[in-house]
């Protein structure tokens, strides 16, 4: 069964300031799960992010006694996949492990063999140059699964919020009413819409769909701290 009550971590990543969260898992949920998960049960996690800082990741996941079953990406955006090549490599490497990695379809070119232009084009048109990934660069790995709306995958339902990007989704776990929303909706703030495949007209649906669920849902987003639907709609 999926813990209901979940032990939630941040960790800071990057020189944006990604959120990279932990969510502790009691055991996989799901038929797919691969035998070499098993000796690991009771100390699976989702990892939401990881934008940069691989080993930054790895060691405080040691510490807690966690691994990573899902690596759930909100978005394809540089600085919230950048991490992905070394973290992938590391688990694989060290035990044997490779985390079903989800992002919805609407990113997909986000990763794989199309990517090191996608997020070329994404840091030209925000700063006017690429040196950011190029510095950084390293191979991003495909997905596993590529997400629709309503999808399930593990304990959370995949809720599309394109307007940040085409491929912008939320994770929903109704039992834990936990929300982890990318760079869809901040603690005071909403995401950008400037960069390619952005449009507020669409991120303005996708935030008045997010004001009609439950206003004492927890959001845990892409920057800056938690808060909660109630509280992000007032300002709105």
């Amino acid at each position: 069964m999926i813990n209901s009550n979940p032990t939630i971590t941040n960790i800071t990543v990057g020189a944006l300031a990604t959120n990279c969260w932990l969510y502790s898992l009691v055991q996989d949920a799901g038929p797919s799960a691969q035998e070499s998960w098993e000796p690991y049960q009771g100390k699976l996690c989702a990892l939401f992010d990881p934008g940069a800082d691989a080993r930054v990741i790895a060691a405080r996941l040691e510490r807690l006694s966690l691994y990573p079953r899902y690596i759930l990406l909100t978005h394809g955006h540089f600085d919230h996949v950048a991490g992905l090549p070394e973290l992938v490599s590391y688990y694989r490497e060290t035990y044997g492990l490779r985390p079903e990695i989800g992002i919805h379809q609407g990113d997909a070119a986000s990763l794989g063999p199309e990517a090191h232009q996608v997020h070329r084009d994404s840091f030209m048109a925000a700063v006017g140059n690429a040196a950011y990934v190029d510095d950084l660069w390293e191979p991003l790995p495909p997905p596993n699964r590529l997400l629709s709306e309503g999808d399930i995958i593990g304990p959370f339902k995949v809720i599309h919020l394109p307007g940040h990007s085409p491929g912008s989704a939320g994770f929903y776990n109704e039992t834990a009413q936990a929300l982890f929303s990318g760079d869809t909706l901040f603690n005071g703030g909403i995401g950008r819409t400037d960069l390619p495949g952005g449009d507020w007209n669409t991120l303005a649906a996708s935030l008045k769909r997010l004001f009609t669920m439950d206003k004492n849902i927890k959001v845990y987003p892409g920057h800056g701290p938690a808060t909660t639907l109630g509280d992000e709609q007032s300002l709105y």
